[in-house]
């Protein structure tokens, strides 16, 4: 598959928490050439299954992005909204998004409070004359998202909206394509509302029960400037092995031999310690009596901004490691 062709198509895909029908279509089509089995749960996780004889592996990645759903239309047409994920003001103020509709909206500050605008200062202007015109366009609990096409800033590093965790969600992809001999029996899940609470790994792993898990996802860099020191990857050094963060201190038998396997292939990684944030890691390592639960994550700056930025070389240092882990035989549990 074309790597920044399928990306803009990953990004652009509307698919806010809770309302993950487009992305989900996408990817079904995207993995169909190398699943034997796909499936979809009731939470609306997408379960794509390779078989292999070994032990029973669960990679997550999360398919779901922050968005904003409508929560009231004025008499004067204008949008007033709720987010859904962690938005901060700055991320919002006049930046575009599209409802899964197709309708596109401007999100606004009211113009007296501009320079001090809280989240209940904002709204969305879809362009509507009146109340009459925007309902036709909007309905009250429509999503949107943003709008912000995948650009190649340099030979190596891209920029745009939901890498957040569509290069995750192609990290799967792109290893199912390459995996020639599974030596264990995998499970690559493309997960639903992570961005509000992790909730679709859970039942995803309880219904897999996995013997390991790894969650595929990015992570926030520190470096640059004004950084507060609350990660420990950089932009560029390869794929980032998950040590913990807020929702996982991972298996350190499980962070060695990645580290060791990395090592035998000569695939660049570094240690993601990070101090805020979690990923579908935390609830897989908890679920039924415990996972033998890892990640693997692509470091990412700007995150949830319109704006994020990743470099091309740790999302194939980050599809290396994944493809080695399926294709060495990993101990029963």
């Amino acid at each position: 598959m074309d790597t920044f062709e399928t990306l803009s198509e990953l990004t652009a895909a509307h698919g806010v928490s809770g309302d993950e029908g487009e992305i989900r279509t996408l990817i079904r089509t995207l993995a169909e050439p190398y699943a034997d089995e796909i499936t979809e749960d009731v939470m609306g996780n997408l379960i794509v299954h390779k078989r292999g004889d070994g032990s029973k592996v669960l990679f997550a990645a999360h398919m779901d992005s922050i968005g904003l759903v409508a929560t009231n239309i004025d008499s004067d047409g204008f949008v007033r909204f709720a987010t859904l994920g962690g938005f901060t003001v700055p991320d919002l103020i006049q930046q575009t998004f599209r409802f899964g509709n197709g309708t596109y909206a401007l999100c606004c500050a009211r113009e007296d409070k501009l320079l001090e605008a809280k989240r209940r200062d904002l709204y969305l202007d879809i362009g509507a004359k009146d109340e009459k015109e925007a309902k036709e366009l909007v309905h009250i609990g429509d999503t949107a998202a943003y709008v912000s096409p995948l650009k190649q800033l340099t030979k190596n590093r891209i920029s745009g909206c939901y890498l957040d965790n569509r290069i995750g969600c192609l990290a799967l992809l792109q290893a199912l394509e390459q995996i020639q001999n599974p030596a264990n029996d995998l499970y690559f899940v493309f997960t639903v509302q992570e961005e509000v609470g992790t909730r679709g790994a859970k039942p995803a792993a309880f219904g897999i029960d996995p013997d390991y898990g790894i969650a595929v996802d990015v992570t926030c860099p520190d470096d640059v400037p004004g950084s507060e020191h609350d990660g420990t990857t950089y932009l560029g050094k390869g794929a980032a092995i998950k040590v913990l963060d807020r929702s996982v201190i991972c298996s350190a038998t499980l962070v060695r031999n990645l580290n060791e396997l990395a090592k035998e292939r000569n695939i660049p990684v570094q240690q993601d310690i990070l101090s805020c944030g979690g990923t579908d890691a935390g609830p897989i390592r908890t679920t039924r009596g415990g996972v033998i639960t890892g990640g693997i994550s692509i470091p990412c700056r700007y995150t949830h901004s319109a704006l994020e930025l990743c470099d091309w070389n740790d999302l194939d240092a980050c599809v290396r490691l994944i493809t080695a882990f399926c294709e060495k035989e990993q101990p029963g549990v």
